[in-house]
């Protein structure tokens, strides 16, 4: 089993130029390293997952655009993740309030052709209180 994700808990976009850091707001009563646990629901764009810096993504519309006005120079914009809202398990083994728990091996897809993943788990602890 992976280790348990946090509110806090660093993440990366394949295509972003900055790190990013998880909201948990699936629920607040499960916590480790007195943190709250994260489950696969913690994925909405801008709500759970914050902006990851400028996208390079040429699926995204602003930046095709804006590489395309600089006659193909790859033109990085600002990140506004479009994820479809819950992060694919690689194995559900614990639940917090009837949720899956997120862990550390688990994937976000962008619709930017981004692949979202933990970095870092946000807690130094895999146990659950």
């Amino acid at each position: 089993m992976g280790q348990l994700v946090t509110t806090g808990a660093t993440l990366m976009c394949s295509m972003g130029l900055s790190p990013s850091t998880l909201n948990v707001t699936s629920q607040q009563t499960v916590l480790s390293d007195g943190k709250p646990v994260a489950t696969i629901q913690d994925g909405a764009g801008m709500t759970n997952v914050p902006p990851f810096g400028m996208c390079t993504s040429l699926a995204n519309p602003q930046v095709a655009a804006a590489t395309s006005a600089a006659m193909g120079v790859l033109t990085p914009q600002p990140c506004v993740p479009q994820t479809g809202g819950a992060w694919i398990p690689s194995q559900v083994t614990v639940s917090a309030g009837g949720k899956p728990c997120l862990t550390n091996d688990c994937k976000l897809v962008c619709a930017y052709a981004g692949n979202i993943s933990i970095a870092m788990p946000g807690q130094l602890i895999s146990s659950v209180s």
